[in-house]
């Protein structure tokens, strides 16, 4: 079990670079705007998502200039924003992204996108990145599938985005 859901987050892995990389690249270089001018970076998680929160702020490269978003109020227009969250229809990401819009704060959503004619995250979010962890990888001896990696592959996208960030950063030196 444990050499096939290895296979399976590899392929997992792959499919976020093959199909991803211009959208992390995209997203390294919006939250690369505030860092390199007067702005912060803030970062959300929700549910199993907070785990990037905690890499991003105590890890052992953790990304600089970035504060966990707390509170809307102190946001500037050249702050920006990365959102963590298991599905794109995440009712309560969807709410903090639409007021991100309506105070004109650019953002990075990251989730895994379900088809649905509702709102979703890729509708509001400058940068989408598609996590494409919809359901468990594998199936157990009775049947049902298990191993859901959102945490896993949130931070397998935020370790690339901060290797681009780092780079683009590295420049402005």
């Amino acid at each position: 079990m444990q050499k096939m859901f290895t296979t399976q987050l590899s392929g997992l892995f792959n499919r976020i670079m093959d199909k991803e990389a211009y959208s992390i690249e995209d997203g390294a270089r919006l939250l690369a705007q505030a860092s390199a001018g007067e702005g912060d970076i803030y970062i959300k998680g929700f549910g199993e998502m907070k785990g990037v929160v905690i890499e991003a702020i105590n890890g052992q490269e953790a990304l600089q200039n970035v504060q966990v978003l707390k509170d809307l109020t102190v946001l500037k227009p050249i702050d920006r924003v990365i959102l963590f969250t298991r599905f794109s229809d995440d009712h309560e990401a969807i709410e903090l992204a639409e007021q991100l819009r309506e105070k004109g704060i650019s953002f990075v959503a990251v989730s895994g996108v379900k088809k649905s004619d509702d709102k979703q995250l890729p509708d509001l979010a400058d940068v989408h990145i598609n996590t494409y962890v919809l359901k468990p990888l594998i199936p157990n001896e009775d049947g049902e599938r298990v191993g859901f990696p959102a945490l896993i592959a949130g931070l397998y996208i935020y370790t690339s985005v901060k290797f681009i960030l780092d780079e683009i950063l590295s420049e402005y030196e």
